[in-house]
């Protein structure tokens, strides 16, 4: 797989997705291989105790709407790798969000959001890309990272987060030996939190959430257990639904997406979220361009909870505000409480649901 070379170094509203049938959209584009250039771990500064209000141990997550005795807790996003030689990865279970985002060369990777669960190992870790700080200024917190080229870096640093990245708390990462360059650095979520500062707030509330027992059945709910979703010309993912964890199933390229342990992935939400693409001017060194994603504005999204499929629509209007669902006919969503997973799709990208 070919490396990028970096140089040196309110309330937002959950849809309860609405959508009578399955949707079908124009195949998207894909690339060669995966950009990103990982740091090496430098200085460690001295973090302040990790900020964390004390709140009754049954309160609802402000990520996933079920009790955690960690409400009151800053989220921490980790960037992770998804190239094939980074599978299967550390703590993609333990994620409260989970959003997937197209790379250069046609690959994705994710940023992982903790704060009701720790993960004893998270990684592989890898480098930043444009979009994040507008996905991840709505919720503070801190963010993992390892490196990044020049300009994308300098995005970061102006996000309202803390950065407890590679450069920032190397003594919180590990390179393993099991595992090659670059895909071989790790950390684990309670080294990483102790780079809290004292005065970090837990995120808002990210999804409209059902109240216990109630059931998903927004305005042109369709029944489903199975979504594929062709991301980019390199990735499709598939969805199945297991009715008996109650959780949508992750495959990647037709096989299970397992997490070390080998544990499948499952997650309770499930959004596909179509969003514009643009190249940046940077390239790997391949000669791939890196894009970046348009996720402020509106769009179309297909939404996944219990046996169910419906259509929706997304709007954010700027990097600091929550994004909102909305059935078609403009009714906040409300999602089953539980982790959910959202994928930045290129627009036009195909799907199909049964």
């Amino acid at each position: 797989m070919t490396e990028v070379v970096d140089k040196p170094n309110r309330h937002r509203r959950w849809v309860t997705l609405v959508v009578a049938g399955l949707l079908g959209l124009a195949a998207c584009s894909g690339g060669g291989d995966e950009a990103a250039d990982d740091g090496a771990a430098s200085k460690s500064p001295a973090a302040d105790d990790a900020a964390t209000t004390t709140l009754p141990p049954d309160t609802p997550g402000p990520l996933t709407g079920l009790a955690t005795p960690n409400a009151g807790r800053p989220a921490l996003v980790v960037k992770i790798d998804n190239a094939p030689a980074a599978r299967p990865q550390a703590g993609l279970d333990k994620a409260d969000v989970v959003f997937e985002e197209m790379v250069e060369g046609g690959e994705v990777r994710f940023m992982a959001v903790f704060q009701s669960q720790d993960a004893g190992s998270v990684g592989p870790i890898r480098s930043v890309r444009p979009v994040d700080p507008e996905v991840i200024s709505a919720l503070g917190g801190l963010f993992a990272y390892s490196g990044g080229a020049p300009q994308f870096t300098a995005l970061i640093r102006k996000a309202p987060v803390t950065l407890v990245g590679v450069d920032e708390l190397g003594s919180a990462y590990t390179k393993r030996r099991d595992r090659k360059a670059p895909h071989n650095t790790y950390s684990d979520t309670a080294k990483l939190y102790a780079g809290a500062k004292s005065d970090t707030k837990a995120p808002p509330v990210l999804f409209v959430r059902l109240a216990e027992g109630q059931a998903f059945a927004p305005l042109g709910v369709a029944p489903a257990t199975h979504l594929t979703a062709n991301i980019t010309g390199r990735v499709k993912a598939d969805w199945d639904f297991d009715a008996a964890a109650n959780l949508w199933r992750r495959g990647t390229n037709g096989t299970p997406h397992v997490v070390e342990g080998g544990n499948q992935l499952g997650f309770t939400n499930v959004i596909t979220q179509f969003v514009t693409y643009k190249n940046t001017s940077s390239r790997d060194a391949a000669g791939n361009p890196v894009p970046t994603a348009e996720v402020i504005g509106s769009g179309k999204a297909i939404v996944l909870s219990g046996p169910n499929v419906v259509e929706a629509r997304w709007s954010k209007a700027s990097a600091t505000a929550v994004t909102e669902y909305t059935d078609t006919a403009g009714a906040p969503l409300a999602l089953t409480p539980g982790a959910s997973w959202v994928t930045f799709a290129p627009n036009g990208a195909t799907t199909a649901a049964r």
